[in-house]
């Protein structure tokens, strides 16, 4: 089903927030490496670049590709595939950003791949994920599983879990998760189905990370990924392996591109969500309103128009409409939550409701005053606290 012209137009607000390209790796033959040998200590330069370099792990039900610009291409693979790719972090960058080149990327100042190392084997992918986890002290074993959203290609989506991963300062070990989005704009109805195929390979790869040493698992799913992750998580419950949510440390869907309807169907599917399980919402989201506008005007999770209907099935809520401008990538390019992920402030237990850290109220009444610029509120299932900084 071709979408109009009209559609087309109206989808421009998607990237112009950022939430795709055209970005390529940048690998080169050498920094091919084969699944038997050891990864290569990487090679760091405060001018020339990479200043530091993320091992990011995929499992991807992309298929395989020949093109060392995008090893893995648009096209759906019935079996899931498996790879390392080290990604190294220009000296220009600046924390918020992918610098990313649509022809050769320059170390010096674009996100490039510097190693590429395909398993074919989940065996042995599972055994490479657990000697980097080993690699790590005993206290930053956590592994990070990272679901991309709409209008990403292999290198936008690689990139954006490796600058997450880099920002945050995330103490443990990154799994990204890339399923098959076409990587243009102008195929949103593909991407829809693509996240919907891509729900068998999802919850696969949470079956391989519940049996890795990781000691707690964080899934985050960013737009259409939320999609995959509800999906997949649904098909977790009804096949039985519920186990696997006893893995996790936490959910968090940022800027959910679902249905309100479909979401709070797929909620009953799962049953009892994990928990925390958080969503972050934004009425600034220019993006998110214009899918809306696409499938006839219903709402979307991550607009904010239905933050009581969230907390009504136990989920936290974060509001971002006046956070950092409160984007549909505010999620990986907002200085506030870094600082705040970074301080403790937003930890596990406040997200829970179990102490208050300094500048949040509680607020009895559910109304809450929101002052300066950088301004992020938080509904609990059973109150709101108002953070503000």
């Amino acid at each position: 089903m071709a979408l109009s012209r009209l559609s087309v137009i109206l989808l421009i607000p998607f990237l112009l927030a950022g939430c795709g390209g055209k970005a390529v790796l940048g690998l080169k033959e050498t920094g091919i490496v084969k699944a038997s040998a050891a990864v290569p200590a990487p090679r760091l330069s405060e001018t020339k670049g990479p200043k530091a370099v993320v091992p990011i792990f995929v499992a991807t039900s992309r298929e395989r590709s020949d093109n060392l610009s995008l090893p893995f291409s648009a096209r759906r693979s019935a079996e899931l595939n498996f790879a390392r790719v080290d990604i190294g972090i220009p000296p220009s960058h600046k924390s918020g950003q992918v610098e990313k080149s649509t022809t050769k990327p320059n170390p010096a100042r674009n996100f490039a791949a510097t190693i590429f190392q395909p398993y074919d084997r989940e065996q042995l992918f599972l055994d490479k994920l657990n000697a980097e986890l080993a690699r790590r002290p005993a206290n930053q074993r956590e592994l990070l599983v990272f679901v991309h959203g709409y209008n990403n290609n292999f290198a936008d989506s690689v990139f954006r879990a490796a600058q997450i991963a880099h920002d945050y300062a995330i103490p443990g070990v990154t799994l990204h998760y890339a399923w098959p989005s076409a990587g243009s704009i102008g195929l949103y109805v593909y991407d829809r189905d693509s996240a919907t195929f891509g729900r068998d390979g999802l919850a696969e790869t949470l079956r391989v990370a519940a049996r890795s040493n990781a000691s707690k698992i964080l899934l985050l799913g960013h737009s259409m990924g939320s999609f995959v992750v509800m999906e997949a998580l649904k098909e977790l419950a009804e096949s039985g392996d519920r186990a696997v949510f006893n893995r996790f440390s936490g959910v968090m869907l940022a800027a959910p591109d679902i249905d309100i309807d479909v979401f709070q169907q797929q909620a009953e599917d799962i049953g009892t969500l994990p928990k925390p399980f958080t969503v972050l919402v934004s009425r600034a989201d220019r993006a998110l309103n214009v899918s809306s506008r696409i499938v006839g005007g219903h709402p979307r999770v991550g607009d904010g128009s239905s933050i009581p209907a969230l907390q009504s099935l136990g989920i936290v809520v974060l509001d971002a409409s006046s956070l950092d401008g409160g984007s549909h990538g505010v999620f990986a390019s907002s200085p506030t939550l870094m600082k705040m992920a970074r301080s403790g402030e937003l930890s596990q237990r406040v997200l829970e409701g179990d102490e208050q850290s300094p500048g949040q109220a509680v607020l009895a009444d559910g109304t809450s005053v929101i002052t300066g610029a950088a301004s992020l509120v938080i509904y609990l299932p059973a109150r709101l606290l108002d953070v503000v900084r």
